[in-house]
């Protein structure tokens, strides 16, 4: 699997340099992301912005902004499935798609959503 292109725009943002495709998913140059949404408290142990996965996290932060034309637990999925197919530990896959998968849960029950 190939990475992202990105360089860094503002305080904590990266754009997308070229064009990614993963899977059928087109991510279109320019698109903008924070990278991962982790606690500061374990920053030392996953860099919110750590090459090791950025490009799962590009991939599942352009499908959380399709929401709801993508859901959220299809975008959990596909995080997941890039992280193993980039090489990123299979304890590390699991415990960042079960946090996404948490965080996404709690967002709905909080809003109502279904």
């Amino acid at each position: 699997m190939e990475r992202v292109v990105i360089s860094p725009v503002g305080k904590d943002k990266y754009e997308l340099m070229e064009s990614y495709t993963y899977k059928g998913i087109r991510i279109p140059k320019g698109y903008v992301t924070n990278g991962a949404d982790i606690p500061r408290i374990f920053w030392s142990i996953f860099p919110p912005n750590s090459p090791e996965y950025m490009s799962a996290i590009v991939i599942h932060d352009y499908l959380c902004d399709e929401y709801p034309k993508v859901s959220y637990k299809e975008a959990d999925k596909k995080f997941y499935e890039a992280m193993l197919d980039i090489g990123v530990a299979k304890w590390k896959a699991k415990t960042f798609y079960l946090y996404c998968n948490f965080y996404h849960q709690l967002k709905e029950v909080i809003k109502g959503d279904k």
